[in-house]
């Protein structure tokens, strides 16, 4: 029981400052699900007991901080993420590292497909629409491997020796992958908005792997773990080159667009001086 309540003051502080974060305000219920120590296997649900608290927490008529409307992207992706948070902070409070490994990882999962979705509906750069139909493909077939891990690997009645330690790297993990992720979805370009909230999105991922494979068991849960962060690495590597190459295109337009004031001021004297030669030619010819 210590090392519920433990987690329970962890995952109440990590909750609300993701909400503080996201600017959104805070209802009642919204308190995050508490440890569950029952020993039932643990099945696949839908989003429907997480419903209640988005529709609560992301209103329609919600403002983001600067007073301005919110565009229905960033509500799409404000919702998805506030989804994919309660979720995750269900397996976060689980006893048993494998278990927790396998219900958190679920509900990231769950979160870049929706993420992913919501590109293929906003954006039109071809390169970030196949890397978000990848993601699709490639997450829902883990999905399914954690779905049938999870029915028959329950929860561990008591918490282990390093239940604590692995619950607080995971909620470190948690709160470092929304603040970037928050900022990157906020932008105003969809392609960008997909690539900048994606991208912290996978390296949360790779981090939660890498936290399984130091305090998890099950080899299964192990391999997934390894697999996820050398597929996801790869995909963060594309990620981090696209943004790069579009800055610097974006760079390169907007240092044509602004022209050098030297230069300006010597056309504006060669113009002035092509204005004064035609001058002194028009007075020639009428004077003859």
């Amino acid at each position: 029981m210590i090392a519920s309540h433990r987690f329970a003051l962890l995952a109440t502080s990590v909750f609300a400052a993701l909400f503080l974060s996201a600017c959104q305000p805070a209802a009642e219920n919204n308190q995050p699900a508490p440890v569950e120590e029952s020993t039932s296997p643990v099945t696949d649900t839908t989003h429907a007991e997480h419903d209640g608290m988005s529709e609560d927490t992301l209103q329609d008529d919600v403002n983001v901080a600067d007073g301005s409307e919110m565009t229905d992207i960033l509500r799409d992706y404000k919702k998805t993420m506030t989804n994919m948070h309660a979720e995750m902070l269900v397996g976060m409070g689980y006893n048993d590292p494998d278990t927790a490994f396998a219900k958190g990882m679920l509900g990231h999962h769950r979160g870049a497909i929706e993420m992913a979705k919501i590109q293929l509906k906003y954006g039109t750069d071809e390169a970030m629409r196949q890397l978000a139909q990848g993601i699709i493909t490639a997450q829902q077939a883990e999905i399914d491997i954690l779905n049938k891990w999870l029915a028959s690997h329950p929860d561990a009645p008591k918490p282990k020796p390093n239940t604590i330690a692995m619950q607080q790297a995971y909620a470190k993990s948690m709160e470092d992958m929304h603040g970037d992720m928050t900022l990157g979805i906020a932008d105003p370009m969809p392609d960008m908005a997909f690539a900048r909230g994606m991208l912290p999105h996978h390296i949360g991922a790779v981090d939660m792997a890498k936290v399984q494979l130091e305090y998890g068991t099950d080899e299964e849960m192990r391999q997934l773990a390894q697999s996820i962060i050398d597929t996801q690495q790869a995909e963060i590597d594309i990620m981090q080159n696209w943004i790069a190459a579009l800055q610097v295109l974006n760079s390169t337009k907007n240092s044509t667009d602004v022209m050098d004031p030297d230069s300006q001021s010597t056309e504006n004297e060669s113009s002035d001086s092509e204005d004064t030669d035609n001058n002194r030619v028009d007075k020639s010819t009428e004077a003859q």
